[in-house]
C-alpha cells in the first residue's frame, strides 16, 4: 500500500514523562543529552525520518510540558512532520492513552516508540509501519537473545535465587520500539485493561491479551534503549560512528 494513500495515515507517539531514575538524578531521561542534543529530539527525529509518519506526539512530563515545546522549536526537524505536545500522566500506560487521545480523527495506524531508544535507524520504523500496513493488527520489532535466560524465584537484593527454569532461548526475542499497531485495536486495548500499579509497561503485551495475534519483525541492535550510564556511553559511540560516516 502506497504512502499517499490519503485513507491510511500513520501517527508515531514518543512517551516521555518518565524520570528515568536509573540515569541517576537530574532532568528526565528523556531530556538528557546524547551527542550534545537531548535524547528526545534524536527519537522524534527518528519517527519524523519515515515518510509514512506524518504526526508525532509527544507526551511530557506535564511540569515540563511547555519548556518541550520551546525544546522542539529550538531544533530543525523534517517541515512535512507534525509534531504535538501534551501533557501525560503518572504511568506509561496514562502516557501513551494521553498521546492517543490527542490523534486527529483520520489517522488508521500508530508507532508507540521509547524516548530511552533514541538511535533507531528510520529502516526498522519503516518496516513496522509496513507490516501494519499489510495486514498486522501489532507489529514489535525484536533480536534474539545473545544470552541464556534462567527464570528464578526472586529474592532480597544480593541474595542468591534459586533457578525455577531455563527457557528455550532459541524461541525468546529482546523486544524494542516502535511497536506498530492499527489505532482502533490499541485503543480498544487501553479502554479493555485497566490500569493496575505501575500500569502496562509493553502496549503489544496489552494487545495479546485481547487475544489479538502480535507479530515480530526483525528489529536492528542500535534501536537498544538507553536506561542506564554505560548505555549513555554507548550510545554516544553509536552516535559519534554515524557522524564520521555522514550517515548521520
Amino acid at each position: 500500500m502506497s504512502d499517499a494513500t490519503p485513507t491510511h495515515r500513520t501517527a508515531a507517539v514518543i512517551p516521555a514523562a518518565g524520570r528515568g531514575v536509573r540515569l541517576g538524578p537530574g532532568a528526565p531521561k528523556a531530556l538528557r543529552a546524547l551527542g550534545g542534543t537531548p535524547m528526545l529530539i534524536h527519537a522524534v527525529r527518528a519517527m519524523a525520518r519515515s515518510r509514512a509518519v506524518s504526526l508525532v506526539v509527544v507526551v511530557a512530563p506535564p511540569a515540563e510540558a511547555t519548556e518541550v515545546r520551546l525544546l522542539l522549536a529550538e531544533h530543525a526537524l523534517p517541515e512535512r512532520t507534525e509534531v504535538l505536545v501534551v501533557p501525560g500522566g503518572e504511568t506509561r500506560q496514562e502516557s501513551v492513552r494521553a498521546g492517543l487521545d490527542a490523534l486527529p480523527q483520520d489517522v488508521t495506524s500508530v508507532l508507540i516508540h521509547d524516548a530511552a531508544r533514541p538511535l533507531v535507524p528510520v529502516d526498522t520504523v519503516d518496516a513496522v509501519v509496513e507490516a501494519v500496513r499489510d495486514g498486522a493488527a501489532a507489529v514489535v520489532p525484536a533480536l534474539p537473545l545473545a544470552d541464556t535466560v534462567k527464570e528464578v524465584e526472586p529474592a532480597k537484593p544480593g541474595e542468591p535465587e534459586p533457578v525455577v527454569a531455563t527457557p528455550e532461548r532459541a524461541r525468546l526475542r529482546a523486544v524494542q520500539t516502535p511497536q506498530g499497531f492499527d489505532l482502533a485495536t490499541l485503543r480498544r486495548a487501553h479502554a479493555a485493561i485497566a490500569v493496575d500499579g505501575e500500569g502496562a509497561t509493553d502496549d503489544a503485551g496489552m494487545v495479546e491479551r485481547l487475544g489479538v495475534p502480535v507479530v515480530v519483525i526483525p528489529g536492528h541492535e542500535e534501536a537498544f534503549k538507553v536506561t542506564r550510564p554505560l548505555d549513555l556511553v554507548l550510545a554516544e559511540a553509536v552516535l559519534a560512528r554515524r557522524r564520521a560516516t555522514d550517515a548521520y
